[in-house]
C-alpha cells in the first residue's frame, strides 16, 4: 500500500506572489501510473521561513505552531490514503474534501469578490448576473461551501442536466449561469488557488452550451410600418421615440442613451463611448452618430430643458443616487420601452417581442442590407472584431439575394 502513493509537504517556488512568498503544496505522487497533483493549502512563505519552519534547528513558539500546522494536513492527507482499499487520486481527493470546509479560498469566496468588484465598478448588471449564477450553483450543490476540486466535467453535465430538465430552462441559462463560473475558474488558477489540471472546462473536458442565437432584426418592410404609424397611446408614442432613437444612433444601448449629456452633442453630432465595454476597453475609441431630424425632434421632446454642457439629455435615471438604485431605474425604463412597444407592434400585426435588443440587431442588419461594408457597421457598434458584428446580421432578404443572383451573370 505505501508504494502505491508519497505525500509530502512541498513549497511551490514556481511562481512568487506579490507578498515575496510562495504557496505551500500538498504533493502527492503515484509512480504507477507515474503522476503528481500539487494540492493548494493556506500557507505561504519565503523559501527562507520554510527552510527554518521545516528543516531550522532553533526553534521558537511561532515556528513550531506553523511547522504543527503543516504537519496536521500532511498528517491528515496520509490517513485519508492509508483508508482507501486502492489508492487513485479521483477517490484521494474525494475523501480528502468530502464535508470538510474548503481552508483556502472556495467558490463562493470568489464569486462574492467578484460580485463586490463588478458593483465598485458600477457593472452591476454583471455582479447580478454572477449572484444568480452562485445562488444557482449552490441550489444544485445542496451545499453552501463549494470547493474547487468538487466542480468537475460529469459534475457540470449533471448541473446541465439539472438546468434543463428539473428547472425547465434553456441551454443559453445553462451558458449564463457557467460563464461566471468559467471565469472564476481562471482567476484562481492565475493566482495559483488550483492547478490547471482542474479546470474542467474545455476541449475533452466540458463545453458551455453555446445555442445559435436568434437574429433579432426587424425586416425593410416591418420597420417602415412602425415608424409610419402612429402610436394609440402616449405611452405607446414614448415607447416608439426612444426604439427609434436607439436604431437611428447606431443601435445605441439604452444604458448609453440614459448617460448622454449635451455635452456629447456638438451641432449635428452626437459622440459618446459604451459604458458595457468602457471598463474593458480604456482605448475605446468614440462612437460618432450624426443626427438627422428624428432623433433631434426625440431630444426636443423628451431631452430637459436645461441644456448645460454636464446636464443628462434625458430624465432616464437620476445620476445622484447609488449604482444599485440606477441600475433599477434603468432596467424599470427598459421595460416600460419593451411592455409599450411590443403592445404598439401587436397592434400593426408584428407580433415579435421587438424588445430594445431588437433595434441594435435591427440597425446592423439594415446598413449592411442597404450596403453599408461590415467594417463600417463594426466601427458604428464600437466592436472589437468583425466576428461579433456578423452575429448581429440576420442575413438577406429573397428579394436581395434575387437582384444578386441576376447580376452575377451580368457581365
Amino acid at each position: 500500500m505505501t508504494n502505491e502513493y508519497f505525500i509530502s509537504i512541498f513549497l511551490d517556488t514556481r511562481r512568487k506572489k506579490k507578498n515575496k512568498k510562495f504557496p505551500v503544496k500538498l504533493r502527492v505522487f503515484t509512480p504507477q501510473p507515474r503522476k503528481q497533483k500539487l494540492y493548494p493549502t493556506k500557507f505561504e512563505f519565503t523559501e527562507d521561513e520554510f527552510e527554518n519552519i521545516m528543516h531550522g534547528s532553533k526553534s521558537n513558539k511561532e515556528l513550531q505552531n506553523s511547522r504543527l500546522k503543516i504537519s496536521s494536513v500532511e498528517k491528515r492527507a496520509i490517513e485519508v490514503a492509508e483508508k482507501l482499499n486502492h489508492f487513485s487520486f479521483e477517490a484521494f481527493e474525494k475523501k480528502l474534501f468530502e464535508g470538510k470546509i474548503n481552508e483556502t479560498k472556495d467558490i463562493k469566496y470568489y464569486f462574492n469578490q467578484a460580485i463586490e468588484q463588478y458593483k465598485l465598478n458600477k457593472q452591476i448588471g454583471t455582479a447580478s448576473n454572477y449572484e444568480y449564477s452562485l445562488k444557482s450553483l449552490l441550489d444544485f450543490h445542496k451545499k453552501e461551501n463549494l470547493t474547487f476540486h468538487t466542480i468537475t466535467p460529469q459534475w457540470l453535465k449533471n448541473y446541465e442536466n439539472f438546468i434543463i430538465d428539473e428547472k425547465h430552462c434553456s441551454p443559453t441559462t445553462v451558458g449564463m449561469y457557467l460563464r461566471p463560473l468559467r471565469a472564476i475558474f481562471n482567476t484562481a488558477i492565475s493566482e495559483q488557488i488550483i492547478e490547471i489540471e482542474y479546470y474542467p472546462f474545455g476541449k475533452k473536458k466540458y463545453s458551455i452550451p453555446a445555442p445559435k442565437s436568434l437574429k433579432k432584426a426587424l425586416s425593410k418592410e416591418q420597420l417602415k410600418a412602425l415608424f409610419t404609424t402612429q402610436p394609440k397611446t402616449p405611452e405607446q408614442e414614448k415607447a416608439k421615440a426612444f426604439w427609434f432613437f436607439s436604431y437611428a444612433c447606431n443601435g445605441m444601448n439604452i444604458k448609453d442613451i440614459a448617460n448622454l449629456q449635451y455635452k456629447d452633442i456638438s451641432g449635428d453630432t452626437l459622440s459618446f463611448r459604451r459604458a458595457k465595454t468602457s471598463s474593458t476597453n480604456k482605448k475605446q475609441a468614440p462612437v460618432i452618430v450624426y443626427l438627422e431630424k428624428f432623433t433631434l425632434s426625440v431630444i426636443e421632446k423628451y431631452g430637459n430643458e436645461q441644456t448645460d454642457p454636464s446636464t443628462y439629455v434625458f430624465s432616464i435615471i437620476d445620476h445622484s443616487t447609488t449604482p444599485v438604485e440606477q441600475h433599477r431605474e434603468l432596467k424599470n425604463f427598459i421595460r416600460y420601452i419593451n411592455q409599450h412597444f411590443v403592445k404598439f407592434a401587436k397592434s400593426i400585426e408584428i407580433n415579435e417581442k421587438v424588445s430594445t435588443y431588437w433595434a441594435r440587431h435591427s440597425f446592423a442588419t439594415s446598413a449592411i442590407r442597404n450596403g453599408a461594408s461590415l467594417e463600417y457597421v463594426s466601427e458604428a457598434l464600437s466592436h472589437s472584431n468583425l466576428k461579433t458584428t456578423i452575429g448581429y446580421f440576420a442575413g438577406f432578404e429573397d428579394e436581395k439575394k434575387r437582384e444578386i443572383a441576376k447580376k452575377i451573370m451580368d457581365f
